[in-house]
């Protein structure tokens, strides 16, 4: 699942960043699916996320063994979640008739489920449709990730009368790598600057982004985007134009999957000065 998260719940950040995590979403006709009573974790598994949307932009089905039939005209929803590479337990899960990145999050009828034991939820006998969201609780927080996150920001999933529509993989991740500096609201000199992190626990790698505010006259630096670094800081080796940036640091384990992302809302000014302030 991938996009710039902000806090809070009633609103849905804007996909600027490839990352995604998304406040906790509004509902209504919201329903308690909850997931299979006698799960069989090696019955139900699916296949890896689809590489690419269809034409219409739906996501299509994997494939998978079904942990139960559907009622006659009715659908079954099927599909895992995980974190650092691992089965995510009793994780709230939610498939959205409508969806907005932008206004409201989830609106009409929308369905929930847990993840049992094994990372495996199960959304029982919901109306045939194209759904228009499916999120992922990161744990007890008020964040949510997409499942299709890693394929695009959001995706629409066309569920079908008398079949099970097995989801891609959801891959949490958290928002808690803490940033050392540059700290927010800092001014720097443009010159000798070193982007610093804590490191991460499991993290193998870090990829760090700096994006420019270009109404201040701040200037788009394409090495420092995406940046991978194996330790846990990194000094500019070009100098910065005068404006104001924000920064993003994001953890990896050895697997090429992401643990977590530093606060979306860290910004600090280049003055041009000669001396850090």
């Amino acid at each position: 699942m991938n996009p710039v998260p902000i806090k809070g719940r009633g609103a849905v950040a804007s996909a600027l960043l490839a990352a995604a995590l998304i406040p906790g979403c509004n509902t209504s006709g919201e329903k308690n699916s909850g997931t299979a009573a006698n799960s069989n974790a090696e019955a139900a598994k699916s296949s890896a996320t689809p590489s690419r949307a269809n034409p219409d932009g739906t996501i299509p089905s994997g494939t998978g063994v079904e942990k139960e039939k559907p009622e006659a005209g009715k659908a079954n929803v099927q599909g895992k979640v995980f974190y650092n590479s691992q089965p995510a337990a009793n994780i709230e899960v939610r498939l959205c008739e409508k969806f907005s990145r932008f206004i409201g999050g989830c609106s009409g009828e929308t369905f929930t489920a847990r993840t049992d034991a094994a990372g495996e939820y199960l959304f029982r006998n919901v109306p045939p449709r194209v759904y228009e969201g499916l999120t992922a609780q990161v744990f007890d927080t008020d964040y949510y990730v997409f499942a299709t996150s890693g394929v695009v920001s959001a995706a629409k999933y066309n569920v079908e009368a008398g079949q099970t529509y097995f989801a891609p993989d959801t891959h949490l991740f958290k928002q808690d790598l803490k940033l050392v500096s540059p700290k927010a609201g800092a001014k720097v000199a443009a010159s000798g600057i070193e982007v610093k992190w804590d490191a991460y626990p499991d993290a193998a790698y870090y990829k760090f982004s700096l994006h420019p505010d270009s109404s201040t006259g701040a200037q788009l630096v394409t090495d420092y985007i995406n940046r991978r670094v194996e330790g846990e800081s990194y000094a500019l080796d070009k100098p910065l134009a005068p404006g104001s940036y924000s920064v993003r640091v994001e953890a990896f384990n050895d697997k090429d999957v992401k643990l977590s992302q530093s606060s979306g809302d860290i910004k600090f000014t280049v003055t041009g000065d000669a001396a850090s302030k």
